[in-house]
């Protein structure tokens, strides 16, 4: 733990996609965050990020930035079948740890990072940053308030626009689309109904797999879900990648009192027309960093805080957990076509 008010110092384990948007948030958005490494085992990308963000050392693995070590915590963004060994052995040198979902690929890999953590007494904080979102931490804080009543169904959705990449279209790598697209969707219906899942109903269907050259055996590019909670409420979850269109991540809930509705398939509050034949032209969200930008600096602003005053994350180990006992049993669901209920899974 780093006393006083010297910056907390930060490890990014992967420099893609995901990593860069976290080091954004630590480099330029945190003013208690210091990125003082970076992981990263391709040698173009690793040299871009400590050009891009200032970054002091750079390493090829994690065996050689932990026992350089000279840092408080590690943000892992690497593929799903690295989070399990990354987050242990961080957890083990004592680094606080924040790694993004999927959480893992089993129940037995989740609870391997929790035990490690809880040994070690570091912070594990799971990149749900939904939670986050100004527009679903108001919907959550006004569904506790009772304005909506008891929430009674709940519908969930994210469309991506591009393919997932080429390791998470293989299953075994990933838990396919329903983890890899839908992590988030597993979480935010738990979080706002308040409830566990305690039974689920999935299909799935490949659309544009083939035309796009995909070959993995078990692909599947759409994807619906349908949820009975412990409390009785009811939800459902849909997935498609690719969609093509854009961006989009919405979720309705419909309570014994009202409707709330989070999200907009809008990107941008901007209406323009030119012709009277065209007709009205909205922009859409392009990417996930565009639609959750202040999700992601907020989450880690969360993380880098809870570090600094020694108190748990909101997001825990436990919730990433359940987001991946979530996608075992909705898999299980679709491959012997029936439902399934969560107990399966867990026990």
């Amino acid at each position: 733990m780093t006393a006083g008010d010297a910056p907390i110092r930060v490890c990014l384990i992967g420099a893609g996609r995901a990593g860069r948007v976290h080091a954004n948030s630590i480099a330029w958005r945190i003013p208690g965050a210091r990125l003082t490494a970076v992981v990263e085992s391709v040698a173009e990308t690793r040299s871009k990020a400590v050009a891009d963000f200032g970054i002091g050392r750079a390493f090829a693995d994690v065996d050689a930035a932990l026992g350089w070590g000279q840092f408080d915590a590690v943000v892992i963004t690497t593929p799903t079948f690295t989070h399990r060994d990354l987050a242990v052995a961080a957890a083990k040198a004592g680094k606080h740890v924040f790694v993004e979902k999927p959480m893992a690929l089993s129940l037995a890999e989740c609870d391997d990072m929790i035990a490690s953590a809880d040994k070690s007494g570091v912070v594990l904080q799971i990149g749900f940053m939904r939670r986050f979102d100004p527009e679903f931490s108001a919907a959550k804080a006004r569904i506790a308030a009772g304005e909506i009543g008891r929430p009674m169904l709940i519908k969930s959705l994210t469309h991506g626009p591009g393919l997932p990449p080429p390791w998470a279209r293989d299953a075994k790598l990933s838990n396919g689309m329903l983890a890899e697209v839908n992590s988030h969707d597993w979480d935010a219906v738990r979080w706002l109904m308040g409830a566990d899942p305690a039974r689920v109903m999935a299909e799935i269907a490949n659309f544009k797999g083939k035309e796009r050259g995909v070959e993995d055996p078990g692909f599947y590019d759409t994807a619906l879900v349908s949820i009975r909670f412990a409390d009785g409420g009811l939800g459902s979850i849909t997935g498609v990648c690719p969609c093509d269109y854009g961006y989009d991540a919405r979720v309705e809930i419909v309570g014994d009192k009202g409707i709330m509705q989070i999200g907009d398939i809008k990107g941008q509050a901007v209406t323009v027309v030119t012709d009277r034949e065209t007709g009205l032209r909205e922009p859409v969200y392009r990417t996930w960093p565009e639609r959750f930008a202040w999700g992601y600096i907020l989450e880690m602003e969360h993380f880098i805080d809870c570090i600094r005053t020694d108190r748990p994350p909101s997001v825990t180990g436990n919730d990433g957990r359940w987001a991946v006992a979530s996608v075992l049993a909705a898999t299980r669901s679709f491959q012997e076509e029936r439902p399934v209920k969560l107990t399966e899974v867990m026990d």
